[in-house]
């Protein structure tokens, strides 16, 4: 039993065949998916889909990409959000100060406030960090919340325990399963085993198996591929795909609850 920790299935790519998505990786088995929203304006989309499929688990929040046209009303409607739907974390949030054209006041004046509704609802978050983890460490410090996944973990081993002292797992995916990350395979291989925990992106961060293919359309990404990530990730370590699948499960019932 898998749980895809990070999946953006209500994305425009699983419109056509979203239906045989799901029931593909239910015969992987996947035992349930988290469906992160990025927006206001995707808000209804997550639920939409949460609804429809009983293995998916929504959170919602305004990703750090997404706070530049995001509006101050966007909280109350999280807040409102928060309070009709069922949901297991706020995400994806957090910070990134990778892209050139960026507002980093904005962004850490936009994480903190969902920090703050992560308290107030005492819900787990899931983090966005690129280029910012000690910018998210430190205001995790300074607001702290009932733990999360960093998503796409991709810091050093010290970063890492950092948010490991915090009460965050480490989220690993498709990067892992590329030889030419050393440092992602370098931790996915000694960090502590419940510290971890896998996820997909779907539809984006293709495994290696996808992403050297050609023809248009077969790089989108699969929650169905989350067992075969575990795999990488049981090599790695010098494990059976059963214990990595008992373990990630179980480190991620951090955020994963039953309805």
């Amino acid at each position: 039993m898998f749980i895809d920790t990070h999946c953006h299935l209500d994305a425009a790519e699983f419109d056509a065949d979203r239906d045989a998505v799901v029931a593909a990786a239910q015969r992987a088995g996947l035992a349930a998916i988290v469906v992160p929203a990025i927006e206001r304006a995707n808000f209804a989309a997550v639920t939409s889909v949460c609804r429809g499929y009983p293995l998916c688990r929504a959170a919602y929040g305004i990703h750090p990409l997404y706070v530049g046209r995001a509006h101050d009303d966007d909280l109350a409607a999280l807040r409102a959000t928060l309070r009709d739907n069922p949901a297991v974390a706020i995400g994806e949030i957090g910070l990134d100060f990778f892209v050139e054209q960026r507002d980093e006041r904005r962004q850490e004046d936009w994480f903190v406030e969902q920090l703050k509704i992560a308290r107030e609802f005492d819900l787990p978050v899931l983090l966005h960090v690129r280029h910012a983890v000690d910018a998210v460490l430190r205001q995790l410090r300074r607001h702290p919340v009932r733990g999360g996944i960093a998503h796409a973990f991709n810091g050093s081993r010290q970063q890492a325990d950092e948010f490991i002292k915090l009460g965050f797992k480490l989220g690993f995916g498709g990067a892992m399963t590329f030889t030419r990350a050393r440092r992602i395979r370098e931790l996915a291989a000694t960090l502590p085993l419940d510290a971890i925990v896998l996820e997909t992106d779907a539809p984006d961060m293709a495994p290696a198996w996808l992403a050297g293919k050609s023809k248009a359309g077969d790089t989108r990404n699969v929650p169905e591929e989350l067992p075969r990530i575990a795999a990488v990730l049981a090599e790695l370590r010098g494990m059976t795909l059963l214990e990595v699948a008992q373990a990630t499960t179980a480190n991620a019932a951090c955020i994963v609850r039953d309805r």
